[in-house]
C-alpha cells in the first residue's frame, strides 16, 4: 500500500464544488467523492463547522485529511469530510462566519482562505486494504459507526438504494416506524437494526449476499410489513414499544391471528402490575408467554431473611437444612398464578430445588 502527503489549497478543493442529490457531494474540480456511499451526512453543529473557519482564518493547522486514491486516478474522502464540507460551504457562502459571509470579506481575507493549504495523506492500494487503514484512522472526532464501517465494506447499487429509505434525516423509514426504533436514521441506526430482523441477526452475511443487487427493494418491504404488523395488533401506541426488537417477533407471529382488543387489556393490566420492573417486556411475553422478559420484582434480602428464620433453613420441599447461601428466594404461589412478591408469599428453596422448580 502505498501512502503520500500532499498540500492541497482550499481554491483547489473547493473548484467544482456540487452537493446535490443526484451526484453526491464532489470537490476538486469534481475528482474527489466527498461523501462515499460509507460515509454519513453532514452531521457537525454550527460551533464545530464556525470552529474549522476559524481555524483556517487564522492561519492555524486543521488536522492531515485522508483521500483514497481510486483506479481511475480520482479520489473519495476517508477521513475529513465534516472538515471538508465545512469549508466548501463556507466559501459558496452558505452560511456567515461571526456575521461575515465569504463574499463579505476583502479581497485579502478572501485570497487567505483560498490559498490555505490543507493537508493530506493519499492512500493507493486494494479495497481491503484502504478499509483497514480507514478503521485504523477513525480514531478522533466523528467516528464512524459499526454500521457505517459495513456500508464501507459493501459499498454498492444496494447500500445507495437502502440509504435513501433509512439513512436521511426525515427518511421514508422515521416517517412510518421513527416511534418504534431506537437511534437516529442518520448514524445508520435504522438501517442496522432492519438488517439484523430481515437476516435473522446474520448482517454481514445479508449484505454481502446483496451487495451488487440493483435496488434495496426487498428489505424496505419487509420494513412496511413490520411496522404495519405492529401497528394492526397493537393500535395502541405506548411509549413502552420504542426501540422492541418488532422485526424478530413478526417473523415469529405474522401468521398467527390475534384479538388486538383483548390483548390491550391485558397490556393494561400487566402495565399496573407493581411486580413487574420492565413493562417494555410486557409486549414480548404477551406473544411469547416467557415471563423472563418481564423481570419480576425479586424478593429483597429482608424478605429472604424473615423466609429463612421462619423455616429455620429447612427447604420444605427436599426437607434438608441450608446455610442462607446456598438457598434463594421462591413465590410459593406463581407469578402467573396471581402471586405476589410479598414476604408471605415467600419461600427459600435450597438452589437445587429451585432449579428443577422453575424449570417444571
Amino acid at each position: 500500500m502505498k501512502i503520500e502527503l500532499k498540500e492541497i489549497t482550499v481554491r483547489e478543493l473547493t473548484e467544482g464544488y456540487e452537493d446535490n442529490e443526484e451526484g453526491g457531494v464532489v470537490g476538486f474540480d469534481g475528482k474527489l467523492d466527498i461523501r462515499p456511499p460509507y460515509q454519513r451526512e453532514f452531521i457537525y453543529r454550527d460551533s464545530q463547522r464556525d470552529a474549522v473557519i476559524d481555524t483556517v482564518t487564522k492561519d492555524y493547522p486543521l488536522n492531515v485529511m485522508y483521500w483514497a486514491v481510486r483506479e481511475n486516478g480520482e479520489f473519495e474522502v476517508i477521513d475529513g469530510q465534516q472538515r471538508t464540507i465545512s469549508i466548501c460551504q463556507f466559501v459558496e457562502g452558505d452560511f456567515a462566519f461571526n456575521n461575515r459571509y465569504f463574499h463579505n470579506l476583502q479581497q485579502d481575507e478572501r485570497e487567505q482562505i483560498l490559498d490555505y493549504k490543507v493537508m493530506v495523506y493519499l492512500c493507493s492500494g486494494t479495497d481491503s486494504e484502504k478499509l483497514e487503514w480507514f478503521k485504523t484512522i477513525n480514531i478522533a472526532g466523528e467516528k464512524l459507526t459499526e454500521q457505517e464501517l459495513r456500508n464501507a465494506v459493501y459499498s454498492g447499487s444496494w447500500v445507495s438504494d437502502a440509504k435513501r429509505y433509512f439513512s436521511k434525516n426525515g427518511c421514508a423509514a422515521y416517517g412510518m416506524g421513527g416511534d418504534y426504533l431506537n437511534g437516529t436514521a442518520i448514524r445508520q441506526d435504522y438501517l442496522e437494526t432492519t438488517i439484523k430482523w430481515i437476516s435473522d441477526d446474520a448482517i454481514e452475511r445479508y449484505m454481502a449476499q446483496n451487495q451488487n443487487q440493483p435496488n434495496a427493494n426487498e428489505i424496505w418491504l419487509y420494513f412496511q410489513s413490520v411496522i404495519n404488523w405492529v401497528k394492526t395488533v397493537f393500535p395502541k401506541y405506548r411509549r413502552e414499544m420504542k426501540g422492541i426488537d418488532w422485526g424478530f417477533l413478526y417473523n415469529d407471529f405474522k401468521d398467527q391471528s390475534f384479538d388486538s382488543k383483548k390483548l390491550d387489556a391485558d397490556i393494561s393490566r400487566l402495565m399496573l402490575d407493581e411486580d413487574i420492573t420492565k413493562k417494555k417486556g410486557i409486549y414480548q411475553y404477551i406473544l411469547t408467554g416467557k415471563e423472563k422478559y418481564l423481570n419480576i420484582r425479586a424478593f429483597t434480602p429482608n424478605q429472604k431473611r424473615e423466609a429463612y428464620e421462619r423455616q429455620s433453613g429447612v427447604c420444605p420441599i427436599c426437607d434438608e437444612k441450608f446455610e442462607i447461601e446456598e438457598m434463594e428466594a421462591d413465590h410459593i404461589t406463581p407469578w402467573h398464578d396471581g402471586g405476589k412478591t410479598t414476604p408471605e408469599n415467600c419461600q427459600m428453596l435450597c438452589k437445587e430445588d429451585n432449579r428443577r422448580k422453575s424449570g417444571k
